[in-house]
């Protein structure tokens, strides 16, 4: 995440100074944006980057405990520098969070700078897992970096200490975490694929029961219960590597656009990542699972590979964004969607089924016959209608609270229904 955060916020001269050094592993970066005391609220960093116009620096400063850098890989033991996520102030005024690139360590004997205290965080999950990667903990007391060393393509400051924002919409600043979540569906098909193809070959040689006579015992795989647990996450395993796909489709799409400053398709590309990386993730943790005990206690086994599968995957329901709050996040987009139906304004994209509202607010099943399932179009509109009865529930709801933002807290459970709905929407029609 050290090199896209200074391809996607640094300007051309910095990324012309800092990328062939992390390339040649001159350096060894990290990215330092969550704290001890908030993760997914961004917003909430307590970190500072003062500007000092006196010697056109920043003062970098962890004024808290709470504000310690709590988590970033390679950073306990490798790291020599870090993008760091700060709140910039100047002629004093807060500006909110920018990223910094703050050197950590030696170059010559790898100690670290002064004021700068870091380490690791210790042991985590699962016997082996997540064990092998050096998280860590860093605090700054009042360290002194460059001013240049502001990542300064989305804003910047003036040797003077003024504040200047370029017109480049502030949800780039996030723009690493769509990148890497683009990535993380794409590898929840790839881990539930080792998981079910590990259940399925040992289904389908482990016997159990069913002899007659002496005669051989059946096949698991040939029970009823276990293909009706073991194939839903076959077809699954499918389906999020054909959403994966299409996902990084999206995530260039957007990104050539972003290039000649067209930003009509940012919000869809982080509605769409964010809500699938929290319901990939939540189904292939979940069934990572389901595969370990539809194998038994061999499962069980180390031998077996899904213990140590577990162990490894399961923290992706909460790195790069907790699951539920991502999808809260998508929830707010569909109550904004929502909203303006009636003004007329076309919903584009992912959400442009909510045009059919009328229809599909009023539309019946039209399946008869099981051999109707096998028809897309009836799939594709039974989860459109049920998408969109959610959405517009919920938004009617939040419309009876004294004010929307306690009524949205107050129909969170809902909301979050309503969002993974959606989400499955893409996915089946991906």
């Amino acid at each position: 995440m050290f090199v896209p955060a200074i391809k996607g916020q640094g300007t051309e001269e910095q990324q012309k100074k800092w990328l062939p050094l992390a390339y040649k592993f001159q350096i060894i970066g990290c990215y330092a944006q969550t704290e001890l005391g908030h993760g997914s609220n961004v917003q909430g960093l307590e970190t500072t980057a003062t500007f000092d116009p006196m010697t056109d620096e920043f003062v970098i400063h962890s004024p808290t405990l709470t504000s310690s850098k709590w988590w970033p890989g390679g950073l306990g033991k490798a790291s020599t520098h870090a993008v760091v996520y700060a709140r910039l102030i100047t002629e004093g005024k807060d500006y909110g969070i920018h990223g910094f690139i703050v050197q950590l360590r030696s170059l010559e004997d790898h100690s670290p700078l002064p004021g700068v205290t870091l380490g690791d965080i210790g042991g985590k999950f699962g016997s082996g897992a997540y064990n092998s990667m050096d998280n860590g903990v860093l605090r700054f007391d009042h360290v002194r970096i460059p001013r240049d060393q502001m990542l300064m393509r989305l804003s910047q400051v003036t040797r003077e200490g003024k504040y200047v924002q370029s017109d480049v919409p502030k949800q780039l600043l996030y723009g690493t975490m769509v990148y890497v979540r683009q990535s993380i569906v794409a590898d929840a098909s790839k881990a539930l694929s080792r998981a079910v193809c590990i259940a399925v070959r040992y289904s389908a040689i482990r016997k159990q029961f069913g002899s007659q006579d002496g005669g051989p015992e059946t096949q698991v795989l040939n029970y009823r219960t276990q293909q009706s647990r073991l194939f839903p996450l076959l077809a699954s395993a499918y389906a999020f590597r054909f959403v994966g796909d299409w996902l990084n489709w999206l995530y260039t799409d957007v990104t050539q656009k972003l290039e000649v400053k067209d930003y009509s398709t940012l919000q869809e590309a982080h509605a769409c990542t964010a809500g699938l990386k929290a319901v990939t993730t939540s189904a292939t943790a979940d069934a990572i699972e389901e595969c370990r005990k539809l194998c038994g206690g061999h499962g069980y086994l180390n031998s077996s590979g899904l213990p140590e599968l577990f162990a490894v995957y399961v923290p992706a329901c909460t790195y790069e964004g907790d699951n539920v709050v991502l999808l809260l996040q998508v929830a707010r987009i569909l109550m904004k969607t929502v909203s303006q139906l009636t003004s007329g304004k076309q919903p584009v994209g992912t959400m442009a089924y909510m045009g059919k509202v009328q229809h599909l607010m009023q539309s019946k099943c039209a399946v008869k016959t099981a051999e109707d399932w096998l028809n897309p179009a009836f799939i594709q509109e039974a989860f459109e209608a049920r998408a969109l009865r959610m959405a517009v529930n919920c938004a009617q709801n939040i419309g009876q609270a004294s004010n929307q933002e306690e009524g949205f807290y107050e129909r969170s459970p809902d909301l979050l229904e309503a969002a993974v709905a959606h989400i499955q929407l893409i996915i089946v029609t991906k």
